[in-house]
Order: C-alpha cells, then structure tokens, then sequence
C-alpha cells in the first residue's frame, strides 16, 4: 500500500542496524493505529491491518485496502475506491484511442 502511488516518492532506506525499508508515502502512508494491532484482520477484506495504507481524504482520512484504486477528484483530492466498484463505474480506455 505505502508506496503503490505514482505520487508516493517513496525511497529505499537502509539503516545501519536493521532491515532496508520503504520510506513514508505522499500520497498513501502506513496504516497506524494505536488502538489496532498490526496483525488484526480488517473486516471488510480479511487481511491483517499491516498490509494496509492511509489516505488522507475530504473528510479526514480513510484506510486503504490491498487492491483498491486511488482516485483523483476534480480538486485533487484523493480516495480509495473498492475494485469491484471501480471496474462497475468506469470504462477501460485504450492507448490508441488517445489524440
């Protein structure tokens, strides 16, 4: 999640004592949350919170699920949409079909 947006930025960085890590994202950060374990499984898809993101949005913020879309609004802000409601609400558009 952190890092999967084309505006993240994200760099690799290598401590001196400890595994290389993915610096904080711009656009979709870590998922924290002093009251939610790492390990806790999301209820809305099942896998564990550390492999979710944050994104902040118009209305403070929202968790990022592993597949869902960024979307970008007419204002700039961003959001998550869920896969499926992506794939229902816009149409693929093909390279070629651009001028």
């Amino acid at each position: 999640m952190n890092g999967d947006h084309p505006e993240d930025n994200c760099r690799v960085i290598t401590p001196s004592d400890g595994d290389p890590f993915l610096s904080e994202g711009n656009i979709v950060r870590y998922f924290r949350h002093p009251d939610i374990n790492g390990e806790h499984r999301c209820e809305r898809c099942e896998v564990i919170m550390h492999s979710h993101g944050w994104i902040d949005t118009l209305e403070g913020g929202s968790r990022v699920c592993p597949g869902d879309w960024i979307i970008t609004g007419i204002k700039g802000e961003n959001y998550p949409v869920k896969d499926n409601v992506f794939k229902e609400s816009y149409d693929e558009i093909k390279e070629d079909n651009f001028c």
